[in-house]
């Protein structure tokens, strides 16, 4: 039974038990939030290795994505299965295999071998590289692409990603726009062009129908998403982005009503004076579906550093209510990341995630802050290991730049929380003794 047809008979499935343990709420709470859509558990039942179920949505701690996969000018099939194991031991919460070069089944088949949390793709990718490869992506038909769909359920995918909302009338509203940077989805820029160049509307839009059906007969969740996101700040939050928003609220009441889970895309390249905007306007227009964000970014000039200033975006819309935030690394609008780009990317987000955790009031978070800073009090290092993000990170560098004494080598001997609780302590001892205090604290 799938997981939004349990839920809405009051089944409290294996995953979402699994889900409630991890988040440490009940699992009705869990159950709820799936009948409602609210959350979404990717979970097709044809990925073997998946064991790491994820719940996305309200009123659960937010999730980091990361996305990896060969490109037009790097196939390297090791690598890719390497970065899916670097994200997944810094955290990443779920992957997405974005590939457009080499042998995109045999590449997403040893992703899935890999995958303990759930993997998601983008079909029409596949698609057009099969039309490309034997004519022009100007010839993929419909059918070809709902094959591809199929073949990716078959195959384990937990979710994908289709542009739902890029069609014709949505285009000619991102038509009279005037963008900076017109249309920098990859998928959604795909599909626009080859709308535009047939003549045809979207068939993902004109068949959700028989998307909904593979959908739902492989448990895939959907992932609705933003083609005509914004791709820089001069374009946020336009008539364009909105527009296409309007229609994926639609779709996703669609999905619900069929049984099929849906979590909505969300941009993309947004100041932070917007992102709260941006946040209440998904929620408000898609009946509170998962958000799943593309950053956020504040800024266009991180260049080399876009996990950095994604990562603070990501914190204030996880604040805010975003659910899970698509990482980004510091080769995002350079070049095809390598496996150590993965890993700065993942830490960032998973740091940022946690902020918004903490900022959300989620009482895990904020209990596993509140003993880190006992710990630290304590100058307790083995304590604070095991709280930190990433005990090894930390452990490298306390070792690294060692002191003397207890304290770290900031402040040496002279680490204030010891200094000020040590003369404290001392006077303490004189004043009983009738002296009056001259020990010296340190020494």
């Amino acid at each position: 039974m799938i997981q939004l047809e349990a839920a809405r008979k009051g089944i409290v499935t294996e995953e979402m038990a699994y889900v409630a343990e991890k988040e440490g709420v009940s699992p009705e709470f869990v159950r709820e939030g799936v009948a409602s859509g609210r959350i979404v558990i990717p979970r097709n039942p044809n990925h073997r290795t998946l064991r790491d179920f994820k719940g996305i949505g309200e009123g659960l701690s937010v999730k980091v994505n990361a996305n990896l996969g060969t490109s037009y000018d790097y196939v390297n099939l090791e690598e890719e299965v390497e970065k899916a194991r670097v994200a997944i031991q810094y955290g990443a919460d779920t992957i997405m295999d974005l590939s457009t070069g080499g042998d995109l089944r045999a590449i997403r088949e040893r992703i899935l071998e890999v995958a303990t949390v759930p993997l998601g793709t983008v079909p029409i990718y596949e698609a057009e590289f099969r039309a490309a490869k034997r004519k022009s992506f100007f010839d993929m038909s419909a059918d070809e692409l709902f094959q591809v769909i199929e073949e990716h359920g078959r195959q384990g995918v937990d979710y994908i990603t289709v542009h739902v909302g890029v069609t014709l009338k949505n285009l000619e509203v991102y038509r009279n726009s005037s963008r900076t940077t017109g249309i920098v989805s990859r998928g959604g820029g795909l599909l626009a062009a080859w709308m535009l160049h047939r003549g045809e509307e979207n068939p993902l839009y004109a068949r959700f129908d028989d998307l909904l059906e593979i959908a739902r007969t492989h448990d895939m969740t959907l992932s609705l998403g933003d083609g005509l996101r914004p791709g820089s700040l001069a374009d946020s939050t336009d008539r364009a982005q909105i527009a296409e928003l309007l229609t994926i609220g639609e779709l996703v009441e669609r999905a619900r009503r069929a049984g099929v889970q849906a979590m909505v895309e969300g941009p993309g390249h947004i100041p932070l004076n917007e992102v709260a905007t941006n946040v209440q306007i998904q929620k408000k227009l898609t009946g509170h579906a998962p958000f799943y964000i593309l950053g956020m970014l504040p800024v266009d000039t991180a260049a080399g550093f876009d996990h950095i200033a994604g990562a603070i975006g990501g914190a204030l819309a996880g604040w805010m209510g975003a659910d899970m935030l698509c990482y980004l690394t510091p080769a995002e609008h350079l070049g095809l990341p390598t496996p150590g780009h993965v890993k700065e990317g993942v830490i960032a987000f998973k740091i940022a995630a946690h902020a918004a955790d903490v900022a959300r009031g989620n009482l895990r978070a904020l209990e596993r802050n509140r003993r880190m800073s006992e710990a630290r009090y304590r100058l307790d290092w083995e304590g604070q290991f095991a709280l930190c993000l990433y005990p090894e990170e930390a452990r490298r560098l306390k070792e690294e730049r060692g002191s003397r004494t207890k304290a770290c080598s900031m402040c040496g001997p002279f680490c204030p929380m010891n200094l000020v609780e040590a003369v404290l302590r001392g006077k303490a001892r004189m004043e009983l003794q009738g002296a009056p205090y001259v020990q010296d604290p340190v020494g």
